[in-house]
């Protein structure tokens, strides 16, 4: 199909579309357009922020051309030059626990200041955070959608969307008119692999539609990152499962940032070399026996043998700092 341009395909007969490789439904759909459903496209495509690329224009991105399947035509609301842009790709649960949201929502507002473009797909949980968290830093945000772009799915996420296309876009592989439907989010998922350099899974069950993701985009030799969690957490076992496959396990920024160096786009004042602990000794020993869930005064006190008057005091200094925080029932749980 190469060969023939959009026009000759058209005035092709039938039985030159079938020697061409064609379906029979793709040659009926050929011989018999859908005016009214191109008079809806036109329609939409004519309202502002709304544009259509095919894969043989100019600006067609390059890293979406090389997967396997490319989308034909993509529909844009927004900045289609976005899509030519660096991107990390962010996926994980609908359903996060709280730290989970927090940590993607840190991750996206932290890699967005090094000139990435945040993609995702505009679901409940990880996709929301985000993009919220790339749309905080004033950063680029790409939504990649499962439906036609004259709808929002889920609808709660019109706010969001309508913050998406004023700074950055909403693109997807669906005409407008397109309803949600469970076999298009798959399919979404590749576009959203596709696009990017990497993808980073933040909290992901082990089956889940997230893995999904990540398998398409080793598939599609993109780096995958997991955020690691406890082995108690049904949340944390699909990203412990990618690490396991290969994926590289991430606990900061700058282990994405190492993989990622040669895209960075923004200045030299913000180095992304390691940055060395600014914590004394004694600090550092207690952080490091502080966990990623709620760990108690009285644990510490135990597994140091200090008092609680200088545990508290010291806690307060690394709360302080950033890198843990009070919860309920007296504990703290390590940030970063």
């Amino acid at each position: 199909m190469a060969s023939h341009s959009p026009q000759q395909l058209f005035a092709e007969p039938a039985s030159a579309l079938i020697a061409l490789g064609l379906k029979d439904n793709s040659v009926h759909a050929v011989k018999n357009p859908d005016w009214a459903a191109i008079d809806y496209d036109l329609s939409w495509l004519a309202q502002q922020n709304n544009q259509i690329i095919t894969i043989t224009d100019t600006n067609y991105p390059t890293q979406l051309k090389e997967i396997a399947d490319p989308p034909p035509v993509l529909f844009v609301r927004g900045n289609p030059a976005l899509l030519s842009l660096p991107q990390i790709a962010m996926v994980g649960s609908r359903n996060p626990t709280q730290q989970g949201k927090e940590t993607a929502f840190n991750f996206a507002k932290t890699l967005s200041g090094y000139g990435f473009v945040i993609t995702s797909g505009l679901a409940l949980g990880i996709d929301a955070a985000s993009h919220q968290g790339a749309l905080a830093n004033n950063g680029y945000t790409i939504a990649v959608a499962g439906t036609g772009l004259d709808r929002v799915y889920p609808a709660k996420h019109k706010d969001l969307a309508t913050q998406i296309v004023n700074t950055g876009a909403m693109i997807s592989e669906f005409p407008p008119g397109t309803t949600a439907q469970a076999n298009h989010f798959p399919r979404r998922n590749r576009i959203i692999s596709g696009l990017c350099q990497g993808l980073l899974v933040v909290e992901a069950a082990k089956q889940s539609g997230s893995l999904i993701t990540a398998r398409m985009a080793l598939e599609q030799n993109r780096e995958v990152f997991a955020i690691p969690g406890s082995i108690h957490n049904p949340l944390a076992r699909g990203c412990n499962a990618l690490i396991r496959e290969g994926a590289k396990l991430v606990e900061t920024t700058q282990d994405i940032l190492e993989e990622l160096n040669q895209y960075i786009q923004q200045d030299n004042n913000f180095p992304v070399t390691l940055q060395q602990s600014m914590l004394d000794l004694e600090q550092q020993t207690l952080l490091n026996l502080v966990m990623f869930n709620p760990t108690s005064i009285d644990d510490l006190v135990e597994n140091t043998g200090l008092s609680i008057g200088v545990i508290s005091s010291m806690l307060l200094i690394l709360e302080l700092q950033g890198y843990l925080e009070a919860t309920a029932g007296g504990c703290y749980t390590r940030l970063k």
